[in-house]
């Protein structure tokens, strides 16, 4: 996954610490929308920085894809599955409907759960790892 990043500070020879504007569904169109009040934050990541870009430069930033779409897939999907799940197997083994729906909301707290979890190792060993590819 490529993106476009800014340079905040070297942290040594080979890295560099970035930002990179988090994109959302919306696309912060706000003289169109007007609603939410949301403001693009940025996210701060270590990059690998071999083409020695300094502070306040626009580069382009590269990141692992596939890791990207698993930590997608089990931040967005897993908690959905894990719901319907819960509501199908609790719907087959009882007719009570606040059983089912109590079943269905334990299988989403649970991938709710796991993606925490995973977010959390994935902190401590370094988060996703970017790589400076060039300047903007």
């Amino acid at each position: 996954m490529t993106q476009i990043a800014t340079v905040e500070r070297i942290i040594d020879d080979n890295h560099a610490e970035i930002s990179v504007p988090r994109k959302s569904a919306c696309g912060h169109d706000c003289e169109e929308c007007a609603g939410c009040g949301v403001s693009g934050a940025a996210v701060h990541a270590r990059a690998l920085n071999p083409i020695g870009a300094k502070p306040g430069q626009k580069v382009v930033v590269q990141s692992d894809t596939r890791k990207m779409l698993r930590i997608i897939a089990l931040v967005y999907l897993t908690p959905v599955l894990l719901f319907l799940a819960g509501y199908l197997a609790a719907m087959a083994a009882t007719p009570s409907t606040a059983v089912q729906y109590l079943t269905a909301v334990i299988g989403f707290s649970a991938g709710i759960l796991l993606a925490v979890l995973y977010d959390r190792r994935l902190r401590r060993q370094g988060g996703l790892s970017f790589q400076i590819v060039r300047l903007f």
